[in-house]
């Protein structure tokens, strides 16, 4: 099963409405957080004019892609309802549709029905699902729409990550997906250790053949080990970005876009001269 995976999704690109993106070289997604309670306090825009200035900034330092989200999903939260998840998403996709139209739209959401708003209504280019389609309708959602999935494990192992992939993306796959990214999910159902574990073998998601996402900006991940907190992690997520880079990685998700961009400018340098 795995080999028909790698065989069936070979090349390393994405179909947006946008065109066509490829991942010759690693990409850069920038977080817009319309919410007033994300884990990092830097990356909460509640209104209009913060999200435009915001994503103008983001797109100035180098972003590929913006990624807009609605409801926090930090650890022990209590996820926004989906009228409030809804209503922050349009608030901040139509903002970003105003001022910035051909900028390649992510939408950050684990609803079906807010996949489908983006969509239809924005034109929203990616649907990043961190819970690695919780809602029975995300899958057809996206597969009927024709537009890329982010698919996220919240499996503890590399191995078990490995499994779930597989599974799941037999079924996309089966409904007529055609763009999936994977991410390992950095953060979301592991412990310290085990991603740790997960970042020393990310390499190996490569065996899939598939664009790969990494999430660990500003994440537990990034400020535990160092006994600090989020608003002083931006030089180790940068540290460990640079690993999953070293590692193969094809997106970063990030909130600070311009260290990102200097780390993969850096990669791309330094893998011409060998």
């Amino acid at each position: 099963m795995l080999h028909r995976l790698i065989v069936k999704m070979e090349t390393l690109t994405i179909r947006t409405h946008k065109g066509l993106m490829d991942f010759a070289s690693p990409r850069v997604m920038g977080i817009v957080n319309a919410t007033p309670d994300s884990f990092f306090g830097g990356s909460r825009t509640t209104t209009k004019e913060t999200i435009r200035l915001r994503v103008e900034k983001m797109l100035a330092e180098g972003a590929d892609i913006i990624d807009v989200g609605g409801c926090s999903t930090r650890p022990y939260s209590t996820p926004a309802s989906e009228e409030e998840e809804t209503e922050r998403v349009a608030m901040a996709l139509e903002t970003i549709c105003e001022n910035f139209p051909d900028v390649v739209l992510s939408v950050d959401t684990f609803r079906a029905k807010v996949a489908a708003m983006a969509v239809d209504t924005f034109g929203a280019d990616i649907i990043n699902d961190v819970s690695g389609g919780s809602d029975p309708d995300m899958f057809a959602t996206t597969c009927d729409r024709d537009v890329p999935y982010i698919l996220t494990s919240t499996a503890p192992t590399l191995e078990l990550i490995l499994t779930e992939f597989a599974e799941k993306l037999r079924r996309l796959y089966d409904m007529g997906q055609k763009d999936v990214i994977l991410d390992p999910g950095f953060g979301f159902g592991k412990a310290l250790e085990d991603n740790f574990k997960l970042l020393a073998k990310t390499e190996q998601l490569l065996t899939l053949g598939l664009p790969v996402l990494a999430g660990i900006s500003r994440k537990r991940m990034t400020f535990q080990p160092l006994d600090t907190t989020p608003d002083n992690a931006l030089n180790a997520t940068t540290v460990l970005n640079t690993i999953l880079l070293g590692k193969g990685v094809h997106l970063l998700r990030v909130h600070d876009v311009a260290p990102a961009v200097e780390a993969v400018k850096l990669y791309n340098f330094l893998k011409q001269q060998s």
